[in-house]
């Protein structure tokens, strides 16, 4: 026996905790649909109907920059003056904050599906998540339910990450390093991770029945693994990683540039604006949030040569970092994971002997692994985006180089203002 106390919860206690864990689940799941719904109404309407009615036609290569600028001053005009401010500098935090105001969910809200219908590289993870841990602290953290904030946080951050993936394993994945990294040994982890877990079914389930959504891309036919898929594997997932850290490296310089303007309008303004070079650059594929864009690049990549789709995640790549740095309220996650499939891609095309499957879900894994510096989060996207469990024990041997190189770098993350100064300089209160 150690020293280490552990005091199991009751049953009883556990069971207090499903409906709560139920309610908050499905309500996470009912936030994202709506607002990804809607987002993509506005996008059919602004990228399709339009130009349409307009006789434009093909949508040309002027309207992406036009679009994307002004999507940039919209959401320069939410940051200013919306109440709140639309939550915090998505450059400066993670995947999951402190409860925000209820005040700054309406603008918040509208700033991300201003981000989404407009083209942003960004996906929705960190808003929708900011999103619902304000509601669910706000409904649950009340005297006569007694729920820690903390616990609130936890349910939320589970049946949002359940309702994205239509799974609530990669909520156990990320609460379990959540759990590790806050040295928390209060009980047994199946405890702990109990109420959080029913708060990621509830919301998986309401997603898989509103609108099932799926990350595999149709990949080729893959012939039996062989001991050099585990040496091409992770040969991929360094290139995908040095890729990856050129962002990481790129952000506080591009960040601090942007933010020097000291007004989100013309911060935004610009960052769109050069979103809209990208986007022309890299064509329609290195636009939104990635996750049909992939799929469409899975369906093209064999008529593409290797240094066009290499130039797709490189444009993509510049993309997530002008998108994190100006100010536009997304996560990175989903623009990641185009990456990783964009170097896997290219990987194949230029050496036929690593197959696609192979070198797809090494080049999510090395790109994700850097930019969430989560290895359980890393392994989980690239087995459900190549959809092949005989993949993963590659993917473990592949992992470990690049879990070795990416411990070593910094986050992907700006350090906030000290002292909590508004994001930008416009924003402080006159003196």
């Amino acid at each position: 026996m150690n020293g280490d106390t552990q005091s199991p919860l009751s049953t009883a206690n556990l069971l207090r905790r499903v409906v709560p864990a139920l309610v908050i689940g499905v309500l996470c799941a009912l936030t994202l649909v709506a607002l990804s719904s809607f987002a993509t109404w506005v996008q059919h309407l602004v990228w399709e109907s339009l130009p349409a009615a307009w006789g434009l036609g093909t949508t040309p290569t002027w309207w992406t920059v036009v679009v994307l600028t002004v999507t940039g001053l919209l959401v320069g005009v939410v940051v200013r003056w919306a109440p709140g401010h639309a939550g915090v500098d998505p450059a400066t935090t993670d995947l999951v904050t402190a409860p925000l105001p209820l005040r700054a969910l309406p603008g918040l809200a509208v700033a991300l599906v201003l981000g989404l219908a407009g083209g942003v590289s960004l996906g929705p993870e960190n808003p929708i998540i900011a999103i619902n841990v304000a509601l669910a602290a706000w409904i649950l953290c009340r005297p006569r339910l007694g729920v820690p904030v903390e616990g609130a946080v936890g349910l939320a951050l589970a049946a949002t990450i359940g309702a994205l993936f239509a799974t609530p394993v990669a909520a156990a994945l990320v609460l379990t390093e959540t759990f590790a990294e806050r040295g928390d040994r209060s009980g047994p982890l199946f405890d702990r991770l109990f109420a959080p877990l029913v708060a990621a079914g509830a919301g998986a389930v309401t997603m898989i029945a509103l609108e099932a959504p799926t990350f595999a891309i149709d990949l080729p036919s893959r012939p039996g693994l062989h001991a050099g898929d585990a040496l091409g594997a992770a040969l991929v997932a360094l290139a995908a990683a040095a890729l990856a850290l050129l962002a990481v490296l790129a952000l506080p310089w591009v960040h601090r540039a942007l933010h020097g303007m000291r007004h989100p309008v013309l911060a935004l303004g610009t960052g769109g604006l050069v979103l809209g070079l990208l986007g022309v650059v890299g064509g329609p594929l290195t636009l939104f949030k990635g996750l049909e864009e992939m799929k469409e690049l899975s369906e093209q990549a064999d008529a593409m040569t290797w240094g066009a789709i290499l130039l797709l995640a490189v444009v993509k790549t510049g993309a997530l970092v002008v998108a994190t740095s100006a100010g536009f309220r997304g996560g990175r996650i989903f623009p990641t994971v185009f990456i990783g499939v964009a170097v896997g891609f290219a990987a194949t095309a230029l050496v036929p002997a690593v197959p696609a499957a192979v070198a797809v879900g090494a080049g999510v894994l090395g790109a994700t692994i850097v930019v969430s510096r989560d290895g359980w989060l890393a392994l989980f996207m690239a087995a459900v985006v190549v959809g092949d469990v005989q993949l993963i024990p590659v993917l473990c041997v592949a992992i470990l180089p690049v879990w070795l190189v990416a411990r070593m770098m910094p986050p992907m993350r700006v350090e906030p203002p000290a002292g909590g100064a508004p994001e930008f300089a416009a924003l402080a209160p006159r003196s």
